[in-house]
């Protein structure tokens, strides 16, 4: 057959192929997943709500232990939610007070269709510290953070430095290449066209897909062996309703707004940092200016992003210690 025939023939079925692709993957997303899985508590303990100005904010608290309370918060991500912090709360829930957020978006929190920026944020993490101060007579907390809501938590702590007795950072970012320099505004019209009401499921479930979410754990990991709990958590996470409205404000560049280089050198009450050696997050060049800074405790572990899964003893060893040098 000559080659024009050929190209005549089968040339265009072969350029609607993606169309028909996409046309095939809508239609499974908006008929063949569920996206109301079940959903159980990621932590032991209460799991209470709280209004703010942030919007319904969910939360897991565990007081049956005296002690200066800790507050964890989790990444923010894809599938992001307090099962992040899970070690971490089952850990110290036998010796002090501890309380868990599900930050706006994420978890069993209000997940509207709204722009979630760092300022949201902060904002429920002053109503959730607000809340465990009232609880426990205003004591000061002792708060940890993950990756990116590290960022949060330190605008949280500058803008009201007299809620924290100190500051724990898990892997957190803005000490890459972005340290120095202003981040750029998050795109509306980015996040207007991952977030058009005619795909955006089908979007959002091609990106927590099985095979998609276990690629971003094992480059968070830095390796395939990835906490298997945590994955099935997030599966069933990502599949409720609303659950893509945050990741798209994060994809769209919207929750980036910080100015690390600004924020972190102006903490100044106690700060302990720990990060691995494995994975993409592994760019920690900026922490050098931190490591003979006075309030400043920097450990390093062989482990990926999320070393209290790896190896809880070390970090909660490490964490213990700082701890130890802070006064009551």
């Amino acid at each position: 057959m000559p080659d024009a025939t050929r190209r005549s023939r089968f040339g265009p079925g072969l350029a609607l192929l993606p169309f028909g692709a996409a046309a095939a993957w809508l239609a499974y997303s908006r008929y063949g997943i569920d996206h109301r899985q079940r959903l159980h508590p990621a932590l032991p303990g209460r799991q209470e709500c709280l209004g703010s100005e942030a919007g319904g904010l969910a939360f897991y608290g565990s007081d049956a232990a005296e002690g200066v309370p800790l507050l964890l918060i989790h990444s923010v991500n894809a599938a992001a939610n307090a099962y992040e912090v899970r070690p971490l709360y089952r850990h110290y829930a036998r010796s002090r007070p501890v309380y868990a957020l599900d930050l706006p978006g994420f978890g069993f929190s209000e997940r509207s269709d709204r722009v979630y920026t760092p300022e949201l944020m902060v904002a429920a993490i002053h109503a959730m510290v607000a809340e465990i101060r009232r609880r426990h007579g205003g004591s000061r907390v002792d708060a940890v953070a993950l990756s990116l809501s590290a960022e949060f938590l330190a605008r949280a702590a500058l803008e009201r430095r007299e809620d924290y007795r100190s500051l724990g950072f898990i892997s957190p970012t803005g000490f890459d290449r972005r340290y120095a320099r202003r981040s750029p505004k998050g795109s509306d019209a980015a996040r207007a066209v991952v977030g058009f009401p005619l795909w955006s499921r089908a979007v959002f479930d091609l990106l927590v897909s099985r095979p998609s979410m276990r690629f971003f754990l094992e480059k968070t990991w830095g390796s395939p062996q990835i906490d298997e709990g945590l994955f099935e958590y997030d599966q069933a996470s990502a599949h409720q309703p609303g659950a893509e409205h945050a990741p798209f404000s994060f994809l769209a560049g919207h929750l980036f707004a910080t100015e690390t280089g600004r924020v972190y050198p102006r903490l100044d009450l106690p700060v302990w940092m720990v990060h691995g050696t494995r994975g993409d997050f592994v760019d920690y060049r900026h922490a050098e200016e931190f490591h003979d800074a006075p309030d400043w405790t920097i450990d390093v572990l062989e482990t990926g992003a999320f070393p209290h899964f790896e190896r809880l003893p070390d970090v909660t060893a490490r964490y213990d210690r700082f701890l130890a040098g802070l006064t009551p």
